[in-house]
C-alpha cells in the first residue's frame, strides 16, 4: 500500500510539472519574412536608423521576433545615437553571449531559440551601467506591458472595427495585452484617415500577446470566431468597407492549421464562412486614441456581441 500510494503521488507531481511546462514547450517558432531571416537566422545586420524601434521609448517589454521569449524593459532602454535600439540590460537569462567570428565583437541571441539579436559592447560610459546591447529592431516585438521572464504567444485577427474585438480580447483570462493596428496592406506606416479610403489594402485589426500557460491560441481564435460574424463579406454590422472584413493572420503553421480547422468546424454546421486565413504581415499600431477604446470611454461596443458557435 505505502509502494502503491508513493507512486500515485509521484504520478500526479509529474502530471502536474508536465502540464505546467507542455504550452511553454509547444509554443511554435513564429514564421520569418526574407529580411528577418536575413538577420534573425543569418547574424544580418540591418541598416543603422531604419528599424522602427530604434527611437521608440514606449513603456513596456521588448521580445525575440522568432519565439516570443521576453528580453528586454524599456526602463533599460536608451538613446545612443547609435543608428539601433539600445538597452543597458536584459530580463535576467534571457540573452546569450558569443564571441563573434570576426575575433573582436561579442554577438548576443535570445537565449530561448538563438535568434540573432545584434551586438553588446562595453567602457563606452553612455549610461551608469557602461553597457550597450546594440539590437536589431527586426529582431524584436513590443508588448505595452511588463511581462516575467518566458516565452509569450502572439495571434492578429481581423474583424471589423478593431475596438469591438479588443474590447472582447482584453476581458480573457490568460490575455496580457490588446493592441489595435492595420495589417495586410501595401502602404507603410498607414495613417487611420488613410486605412478608411478602403485603398490601402489594410484591415483594421488586433494583435494579442497571450500567456500561453493560461491560455491557448485555439481558445482565443475560438472567441475571436464567436464575437464578429464570419460570414459578412467585406463589412461587420453597419460598418462597411474592405477594411472591416473578417481574416486571420498567422504567425505561424500551427497557426494556420489551427484555423483551418476550425473554420471547417463552422462550414460543416452549415455557416457560409467569409473568413479570410492570411499569413501575418507588417502590424502597424493604430493612433493612441484608438488604443483601451471602450475602456476610455465607458461605453459598450455596437457591432460585437458573443454568439456561441463551438
Amino acid at each position: 500500500m505505502k509502494k502503491a500510494g508513493f507512486k500515485i503521488i509521484i504520478t500526479i507531481l509529474f502530471v502536474i510539472m508536465s502540464n505546467g511546462s507542455y504550452s511553454q514547450e509547444k509554443l511554435p517558432f513564429n514564421n520569418l519574412s526574407k529580411a528577418e531571416s536575413d538577420v534573425i537566422n543569418n547574424k544580418g545586420t540591418e541598416i543603422p536608423f531604419t528599424g522602427r524601434y530604434t527611437s521608440h521609448m514606449g513603456k513596456g517589454t521588448y521580445i525575440c521576433k522568432k519565439c516570443g521569449a521576453a528580453l528586454y524593459y524599456s526602463t533599460d532602454k536608451f538613446e545612443s545615437d547609435c543608428g539601433w535600439p539600445s538597452f543597458d540590460g536584459e530580463i535576467k537569462g534571457a540573452v546569450d553571449r558569443f564571441p563573434d567570428p570576426d575575433g573582436m565583437r561579442t554577438e548576443i541571441a535570445c537565449n530561448a531559440c538563438g535568434a540573432h539579436l545584434g551586438h553588446i559592447f562595453t567602457g563606452e560610459q553612455l549610461t551608469p551601467k557602461n553597457v550597450r546591447h546594440c539590437v536589431n529592431s527586426v529582431s524584436l516585438d513590443f508588448v505595452p506591458a511588463q511581462l516575467d521572464e518566458g516565452r509569450y504567444g502572439t495571434a492578429v485577427f481581423a474583424g471589423g472595427c478593431f475596438w469591438g474585438v479588443e474590447y472582447f480580447l482584453q476581458k480573457t483570462p490568460g490575455v496580457i495585452s490588446v493592441t489595435s493596428g492595420y495589417t495586410g496592406g501595401h502602404v507603410k506606416n498607414p495613417s487611420y484617415k488613410e486605412v478608411c479610403t478602403g485603398n490601402t489594402g489594410h484591415a483594421e485589426a488586433v494583435k494579442i500577446i497571450f500567456d500561453p500557460e493560461k491560455t491557448t491560441y485555439e481558445k482565443l481564435l475560438k472567441l475571436f470566431l464567436e464575437i464578429h460574424d464570419p460570414t459578412q463579406v467585406g463589412r461587420q454590422g453597419p460598418d462597411i468597407g474592405d477594411q472591416y472584413r473578417s481574416e486571420i493572420f498567422y504567425l505561424n503553421d500551427e497557426q494556420r492549421k489551427t484555423a483551418e480547422k476550425n473554420l471547417k468546424i463552422l462550414q460543416d454546421k452549415g455557416y457560409k464562412i467569409a473568413t479570410a486565413i492570411t499569413k501575418a504581415s507588417e502590424f502597424y499600431d493604430a493612433e493612441n486614441y484608438h488604443q483601451d477604446y471602450y475602456f476610455s470611454n465607458g461605453k459598450t461596443p455596437y457591432c460585437h456581441a458573443y454568439v456561441k458557435r463551438f
